[in-house]
C-alpha cells in the first residue's frame, strides 16, 4: 500500500490550500483515510478522516475551515483548507487504515505566514 501526498506550500494567513493523497489501492479497500499534521516541535495530531462509508469528520481545531472529501475514480482523498492561520503550519501526512494498520504517505509541508 502506497500513498502519495501532494499540494503543500507556503501561503499567507487567510488564504486557502488543498492537499491530495493518492492511494495505490482502491479507496474501498481501506477502512478509512486520515489526514494528520505535525506542527514544529509538537506531536502529530489527527486533522480529518473519511470512512469507506463516506462518513467524515474533522478535528475541533479546524472545524468550519477544513473539509475532507474523496474522488473514488482517482483513488484520491483531498483536504481543503480555508482561512489558514500560522498555527496551521506543519507537516501534513495522510494514512490509510486497513484492519487497524496504518499505512503512511510521505509528509507535505504547509507553511502559513502572518
Amino acid at each position: 500500500v502506497q500513498l502519495q501526498a501532494s499540494g503543500g506550500g507556503t501561503v499567507q494567513a487567510g488564504e486557502s490550500l488543498s492537499l491530495g493523497c493518492t492511494l495505490s489501492i482502491k479507496f474501498f479497500d481501506t477502512d478509512r483515510v486520515n489526514w494528520y499534521r505535525q506542527p514544529p516541535g509538537k506531536q502529530r495530531e489527527l486533522v480529518a478522516e473519511i470512512f469507506s462509508s463516506d462518513h467524515s469528520g474533522v478535528a475541533d481545531a479546524v472545524r468550519g475551515r477544513f473539509t475532507i472529501n474523496r474522488d473514488i475514480v482517482k483513488n484520491t482523498v483531498y483536504l481543503h483548507m480555508d482561512s489558514l492561520a500560522p498555527e496551521d503550519t506543519g507537516v501534513y501526512y495522510c494514512a490509510a487504515v486497513i484492519k487497524g494498520q496504518h499505512y503512511w504517505g510521505q509528509g507535505t509541508l504547509v507553511t502559513v505566514s502572518s
